[in-house]
């Protein structure tokens, strides 16, 4: 199925082959020009950088090894700007997407980063449930990649979201999705998932947003069609002039973007309601957004539309996870979404990292001012697995040794090869997820999503299925689960991605 590249990649590539809303045509034909020529005033033909994942034999001494410089920040002088959009037409949405290794400008600067189709911050993949999804996948990495749709409720096997499927270098291979009519309205991400390289290839930067639409349907009359924003967090550690993937930690200095962007402006009228897509889509640090001063009010969580809108002052977005937020203009002025002060440790113990407060972006409230519209309260059916009759029950427990530097589910690490768990089509199950650890530690699971029941004994309201849920340290978490539509072999694991890469995953079989 998968075909050798027959020739060479050009320099530059920023078009995406297929069906491009207008304002996607707007964007490329803005930035494409510029990007095309920063990339080659750069030097398309320059030698790599020595931090290149995959590539053989740098000493602890090489530049991957090295701290990386100091996190940048910049002062609001452009606005924000929306990832472009590849659009279904007709129940299909098809493109392609070139992987490769490239030099981008990004936080005012050239970098080296890990690109899908040239672009440190790719289009969003926008569609409807019941379609079909074609991406041709053409690898130009010197090491194997491949492709997880996250969050998606799709087949696990194939030529599907199948994670143990490998695109070598220089090879290109065609995904086929087919989703279910049935296919919850929100935000989703598509990143790497080769095991053993997650970490590098998406902090990297290979990473992208996939909308499902239909969320409207749920909002009032006066709410539809309200002014939409990705907000789309995407974090790099820099090293000279190039995103460091080798190496990582999650204490270093880390730059943190909107859409690639550094402190973009995003332009708010005061009263006015904009519907913003926050989704962190890096591979390990937390954010625990806020705008002081103005609550976030939730319609979806990790792809799934809520029951009842609930309103937050912050919210705290591991990595994989999102959230869909009403947002109304403050008084006029300018304000700043941040990231808070965060630990995901345990208070007391040395475990886990330390976030500073950072800005993420400059909100900016002016103009004519309009009635701030009524929020709704109720919002849309959720399923209730509470109710349902339990066909089994597992214990899925995190460890890690001593130093932090591998882990462990139920006191093993991931081996593609074992079946670490069976489950059977059309029965709920109900899992304990233990943390017998320091640290926070993120859980998500493949191919379909979960109830929260229970965090350190607490009942937790049923807003609706999640995907990638913290599970507090020396905690545990009681989730029900039921087995949707497919059949296979799929995964569980941390979503903290260098946790993942060091042997937290187990694989999960889905039987008739």
């Amino acid at each position: 199925m998968m075909a050798a590249r027959t020739a060479a990649p050009p320099c530059v590539t920023v078009a995406w082959e297929s069906s491009v809303s207008s304002h996607a045509r707007r964007t490329l034909s803005v930035f494409g020009p510029a990007l095309l020529a920063l990339a080659l005033a750069a030097g398309c033909k320059a030698t790599p950088p020595t931090d290149v994942p995959g590539r053989a034999g740098p000493s602890p001494t090489a530049p991957w090894a090295m701290t990386p410089s100091p996190a940048l920040t910049a002062r609001a002088t452009e606005d924000l700007r929306d990832p472009p959009e590849i659009v279904s037409r007709g129940g299909l949405l098809r493109t392609r997407i070139v992987v490769e290794r490239k030099k981008v400008f990004l936080a005012g600067r050239v970098l080296w980063a890990l690109t899908y189709n040239g672009l440190y911050m790719p289009p969003t993949l926008r569609l409807r449930p019941g379609d079909r999804m074609e991406i041709e996948f053409d690898n130009r990495l010197e090491q194997r990649t491949n492709l997880h749709v996250h969050g998606l409720h799709v087949s696990p096997g194939g030529a599907a979201d199948n994670v143990f499927l490998d695109v070598q270098p220089g090879k290109t291979f065609t995904y086929s999705y087919t989703f279910p009519k049935d296919l919850a309205p929100g935000t989703y991400w598509y990143h790497p998932h080769p095991h053993g390289l997650s970490t590098a290839q998406t902090a990297g930067g290979m990473s992208g947003l996939i909308v499902v639409d239909g969320l409207d349907r749920f909002l009032p009359a006066s709410l539809r069609g309200v002014t939409e924003h990705v907000v789309a967090l995407k974090d790099f550690q820099l090293l000279g002039d190039q995103i460091k993937t080798l190496g990582l930690k999650m204490s270093a200095p880390t730059t943190r973007t909107v859409d690639g962007q550094l402190n973009p402006r995003i332009h708010i009228r005061p009263g006015e309601t904009q519907l913003w897509r926050i989704a962190n889509i890096g591979a390990n640090i937390f954010y625990k957004v806020a705008l002081p001063g103005t609550r976030l009010h939730v319609v979806a969580q990790d792809g799934f539309p809520v029951n009842k809108v609930y309103a937050a002052d912050s919210l705290v977005v591991p990595a994989g996870a999102r959230y869909d937020v009403l947002v109304q203009g403050p008084r006029a002025g300018t304000s700043e979404l941040v990231t808070l002060p965060f630990s995901s440790g345990r208070a007391g113990s040395k475990a886990g990292n330390q976030f500073p407060r950072a800005t993420l972006a400059t909100v900016e409230s002016g103009g004519t001012p309009v009635r701030a519209a009524a929020l709704p309260t109720r919002f849309a059916p959720v399923t209730d697995l509470g109710t349902e009759p339990v066909a089994g029950r597992k214990t899925i427990t995190f460890t890690e040794n001593r130093a932090g530097t591998a882990f462990f589910i139920n006191g093993r690490q991931f081996d593609h090869h074992r079946v670490d768990f069976r489950s059977r089509l059309g029965t709920v199950e109900e899992w304990t997820i233990r943390n017998d650890s320091d640290e926070i530690h993120s859980f998500h699971v493949h191919t379909n999503n979960f109830q929260v029941m229970r965090i350190n004994g607490e009942r937790q309201t049923n807003h609706g299925l999640q995907d990638t849920v913290d599970v507090p340290p020396r905690g545990t978490m009681v989730i029900r689960i039921r087995f949707l539509d497919y059949t296979g072999t799929t995964v569980l694991h941390c979503h903290i991605m260098n946790h993942e890469d060091s042997g937290m995953m187990s694989v999960l079989r889905i039987d008739k």
